[in-house]
């Protein structure tokens, strides 16, 4: 038994049981993983995998067993290779941040900014996606930090935070009636052509939450994933929009105007979510510490390391 047949065994399954697209992703061939996989099954005795001829149907019942101790292994094996690097260099390295359009084009380029002033070797990769893929790709460690709203809090194995609230508005072109009251009532929102987020995201969810809750149907003209999208098409006058407060800005959206609607829609909460028993490098505290400068970081890494020191 060896690590490289344990990281094929996780990678087949993260790739939905594809071992052609698994052999692509470890740089190595089809035939090469399946071997490996094969020769752990002989050596503990058992299959890991229910197969038809060459194709994987899923986990038998002792690979389902296996699978979560599989990736406990690999968790702490880059656990290990995290703490080595921060005491060989703490300011150099690379950190990978899940998260949604939103956050990575209005909310984390000053922060950003920031922090590659404090951290200059110190590279930032971006990973865009909505909140259930950002949770996953925590889950996954294919990134470092996840930041988004709401539904990242309902991926298991998460350790989730509080950073900030925000509020939907409504954008429209200048001199639109919707743009003459202040605080426009739900009705009068129903009463145009909407364009507004995809339900997969949760800003979308909870738009559409609140009209069922009025029992009113709205005209949705159009959904998208981001607000920029958004915002083109309203540009272009073929309704107006529904959108989180922060992608809304006077300075670069000269050609719209925006009213609150703190007073219909519930605030939203954006959170930080990280893996559970997972070491964090220095940088990468700090960078969650200029995400959110209230967080009590303490208690951040209390809670980290009694997941890593746990051994009940």
């Amino acid at each position: 038994m060896n690590l490289q047949q344990l990281r094929y065994v996780a990678k087949v399954v993260r790739c939905g049981l594809n071992i052609s697209e698994a052999a692509q992703q470890l740089d190595t061939s089809q035939p090469g993983v399946s071997k490996q996989i094969a020769a752990l099954e002989e050596e503990l005795g058992l299959q890991v995998f229910m197969r038809r001829g060459k194709r994987l149907l899923g986990l038998t019942p002792p690979g389902e067993r296996l699978l979560p101790i599989i990736k406990v292994i690999l968790h702490q094996l880059d656990n290990l290779k995290r703490v080595s690097d921060e005491f060989h260099n703490e300011t150099e390295g690379e950190i990978s941040i899940a998260t949604t359009h939103t956050q990575a084009r209005y909310v984390l380029p000053l922060i950003i900014e920031r922090f590659r002033k404090r951290y200059p070797n110190v590279r930032v990769c971006l990973k865009q996606g909505n909140p259930r893929q950002v949770g996953q790709w925590i889950i996954n460690g294919e990134a470092d930090v996840g930041i988004a709203t709401d539904a990242i809090g309902q991926t298991d194995g998460l350790i989730t935070l509080p950073c900030y609230s925000w509020h939907h508005c409504v954008i429209a072109p200048l001199g639109h009636p919707i743009l003459e009251t202040d605080n426009p009532p739900l009705q009068k929102l129903a009463q145009y052509p909407l364009i507004t987020y995809d339900d997969t995201i949760t800003g979308g969810a909870a738009i559409h939450q609140v009209f069922v809750e009025h029992d009113i149907t709205p005209n949705i003209a159009l959904s998208a994933l981001d607000a920029d999208v958004i915002k083109t098409y309203v540009e272009m006058g073929m309704g107006i929009g529904i959108v989180a407060s922060m992608a809304y800005d006077p300075e670069y959206d000269t050609r719209l105007g925006s009213c609150s609607l703190a007073h219909i829609f519930p605030a939203s909460v954006t959170k930080v979510g990280l893996a559970q028993g997972t070491f964090l490098r220095r940088y990468v505290i700090d960078f969650v510490s200029l995400l959110a400068p209230e967080m009590d970081i303490q208690t951040l890494q209390s809670t980290l390391a009694g997941d890593l020191s746990d051994t009940d």
